[in-house]
């Protein structure tokens, strides 16, 4: 029997379509068949979307249980429910409007049986799979320092994203992992969680794609249930749920997926921009609909961004465009390091903000984390508020508070809370209860934790055990600040981080966990030490952090946004900084490192993202020296700066514009880059082309030189590269020849 399908009540027109550009509506009608809408930065995706949903509705095409509109978020889901109910006039019932691990989770409520659980089934978080995988690693007796339980339970979930079950792993795969019995593990782990009646979040779809495939029924009923898919972001679906919208699209095919793959950058969350770029092949006879037309950034914003993802092979490719007024040319600022970088951005923050200009915004947007604290610094200074968004601000950021701690202690040994927060970190045995008689004896006698500790360690208050522990963390306490006087305070730092284990557990926990977050926790640690280097001793740093963490939020949600590239994509700002933009920081090393050439172009698409959030004013800078991790070295500008179209670019250094631009040139993106011929044409009379072309200079103990930062001073010792400068007003400071020049 044919269902049939009345119009909801509504209007008997559709002024709704009236508001839509021609593409626009393009998208919106074309309601039968396959239809991939590309939707470029800026070009009113969401509204595509909530219009054609409202649409399909109001045309009684489909009830509103029998769409099925799939968001990668809740607040995208709950966004387009109240704009599709703005349009109708009225509120629906029955939606199947959320993210795909809600959907999933609500198909498998009603068919848990067949998969081995019951409906009242609990879904269990990462620490809750860390642990159990623990337990797992423990019974097969597996070493977790060669086989961590976070990397395993890493290794699980990548497997499900795939959606690959135990039984369809290769016999191979996963050999390096558990002693070769990672596809072992992973067998068990599902078998407990069976029993548990438990599902983690990868199984929400794996499930959904063992049940459709072992009960064909149960596949058809909902075939038949969805006349109509949409899914948002589509380019950043992994293999599941690529493979969970193929089967439930085999219906009816009336599947619309919206999504641009110059935005798909997420492939280290297992998104795979194939998945967009192979639409067409995988139903036939789609209609590809491209959305060019930009609502939110100028002509030269516009043009610089296309002309950077033109250098990208893997797309399906379209080209922005705009009728807002020119604006102004992306800006392209060379500076002398990340110092000054921060200063320059901070200036022109400043100078924005004394015009009126509101600091909401205005947005810095970094590659990678670390980055951030030299702008948190300098913008504490100018007395700027700022939030940073993805992420804590740099000195609240947990690994960050453990080593300020350490150094608290060393600098404050009566430091209680201080100490309290670091003596078990890493772990050394000494539990809750130790710290409970510790500070017993401590309010009893009146005396600091500290004090109390040493007292106790003459006693037998304590099981010697943990006493043994104790008393070497005490002696290494007295040893570093015996140190205090003797070794530079940053590499007293660093020497604490390291002797007491506190490197160690994060690059053990960063070998567990490839995401971006847990790799960046030893970046931070090691912009710390960098950080460090610009205070005269240990008590100045200190006094800084205090002043920093003493700048508490104000009720003022006037504040400029600070965050990664990564975190950026869907949102929009009048002014954007992108700092860094020099090689091997953006493009990152590790991605290109990892991924050659697919990583090259995913940095690119990271590019174009940052570049695309800015409505009306866009800056690019790079710095010729950039200190990371406490090491100086010469920076070269990103081969993503040459690749911008000259005509939509001025670029300019701290002393002026450079004059013209001739960048916009095609690297082979399989050849070695040429780092050192990039820009000796493009930034003539430039310190970038003194750093490239300068021979290496010959220096004596005893002779006076110049550093751009430290001033003037006297060489002290010489070691290879490495010079010992006495600073005049920046007292003794190791630096590398290439940085100084003969006074």
């Amino acid at each position: 029997m044919t269902d049939i399908h009345e119009p909801l009540p509504a209007h008997s027109a559709t002024p709704y379509l009236e508001t839509l550009n021609e593409s626009q509506r393009s998208a919106v009608e074309q309601l039968d068949g396959p239809v991939l809408v590309l939707a470029g930065a800026g070009t009113g995706k969401t509204r595509v979307l909530t219009t054609r949903l409202a649409h399909l509705l109001m045309l009684g095409k489909a009830q509103p249980w029998e769409i099925l509109c799939v968001t990668f978020t809740n607040k995208a889901a709950r966004e387009m429910r109240e704009r599709v109910a703005q349009l109708l006039g009225y509120e629906n019932e029955g939606w199947w409007v959320g993210t795909f691990h809600a959907q999933g989770a609500r198909i498998l409520r009603n068919h848990a049986e067949a998969v081995g659980l019951r409906s009242t089934f609990s879904i269990i978080d990462t620490d809750d799979q860390i642990r159990l995988v623990k337990q797992i690693l423990a019974a097969n007796s597996v070493d977790e320092k060669n086989c961590p339980p976070r990397m395993m339970s890493n290794l699980i979930q990548r497997w499900k994203d795939r959606g690959l079950p135990p039984e369809k792993v290769a016999g191979t795969e996963g050999s390096e992992h558990a002693d070769g019995m990672a596809p072992t593990i992973y067998a068990q782990y599902q078998e407990r969680l069976s029993t548990l009646n438990a599902a983690d979040f990868g199984d929400l779809l794996m499930l959904n794609l063992t049940l459709f495939q072992n009960e064909p029924e149960i596949l058809a009923k909902y075939q038949k249930k969805f006349r109509y898919i949409l899914v948002d972001e589509y380019q950043d679906t992994n293999v599941s749920q690529y493979l969970w919208l193929r089967l439930l699209a085999q219906g009816h095919s009336n599947i619309c997926c919206v999504g641009d793959d110059d935005q798909a950058i997420y492939s280290w969350r297992g998104a795979e921009v194939g998945n967009i770029l192979r639409f067409e092949d995988d139903f036939p006879g789609a209609q590809t609909v491209r959305l060019e037309r930009n609502y939110r950034s100028t002509p030269n914003i516009l043009a610089a961004a296309s002309g950077l993802i033109s250098h990208n092979e893997g797309r399906l490719g379209k080209t922005l465009w705009t009728d807002i007024n020119e604006g102004e040319k992306v800006r392209v600022h060379g500076v002398w390091d990340g110092e000054e970088e921060a200063r320059y951005i901070g200036s022109e923050i400043e100078s924005l903000h004394s015009k009126g200009h509101n600091l909401n915004e205005i947005a810095v947007l970094v590659r990678v984390g670390f980055q951030t604290r030299e702008f948190e610094d300098r913008l504490i200074t100018l007395a700027l508020p700022y939030r940073v968004l993805g992420g804590m601000r740099f000195y609240e950021r947990a690994e960050i508070r453990d080593a300020v701690a350490y150094l608290r202690v060393i600098a404050q040994p009566d430091d209680d809370l201080a100490l309290e927060r670091i003596i078990n970190v890493p772990k050394r045995g000494i539990g809750q209860a130790t710290v409970q008689t510790m500070h017993q004896f401590a309010r009893a006698e009146n005396i600091s934790l500290y004090t109390a500790i040493l007292r106790l360690l003459e006693t037998d208050e304590i099981r010697a055990a943990t006493r043994k522990k104790l008393r070497g963390l005490m002696d290494d306490f007295d040893r570093w600040r015996g140190q205090l006087n003797t070794m530079r305070h940053p590499e007293l730092a660093e020497t604490v981080l390291d002797e007491s284990g506190y490197t160690a557990m994060w690059q053990d926990k960063a070998r567990s966990d490839k995401s971006p977050d847990a790799v960046g926790r030893l970046d931070n640690l090691k912009e710390l030490i960098a950080a460090l280097e610009d205070f005269e001793n240990m008590t100045g740093f200190l006094e800084h952090v205090s002043l920093v963490m003493d700048n508490e939020e104000k009720g003022d949600d006037d504040k400029v946004t600070l965050m990664t590239l990564h975190g950026a994509k869907g949102l929009e700002f009048d002014t954007v900084f992108l700092p860094g933009w020099e090689e091997g920081l953006f493009p990152h090393q590790r991605a290109l490192d990892e991924s050659g050439t697919a990583g090259l172009e995913e940095e690119r698409r990271l590019g174009y993202v940052g570049i695309t959030r800015a409505r009306a004013r866009s800056t690019i800078s790079f710095a010729a020296n950039r200190r990371i991790y406490n090491q100086w070295k010469s920076a070269i500008p990103s081969r993503f700066i040459d690749e911008l179209p000259p005509e939509t670019v001025s670029v300019e250094s701290a002393s002026g514009l450079y004059g013209s631009y001739r960048g916009g040139g095609r690297h082979n993106s399989n050849a070695r880059y040429d780092r050192g011929n990039l820009y000796r044409d493009k930034l003539p009379n430039s310190a970038f082309q003194e750093s490239f072309d300068t021979p290496s200079q010959s220096f004596d103990v005893g002779e006076r030189v110049f550093h751009q930062k430290f001033g003037y001073g006297e060489i002290l010792h010489i070691d290879g590269n490495k010079l010992e400068v006495a600073f005049e007003k920046a007292s003794t400071k190791k630096v590398m020849d290439s940085f100084v020049e003969k006074a």
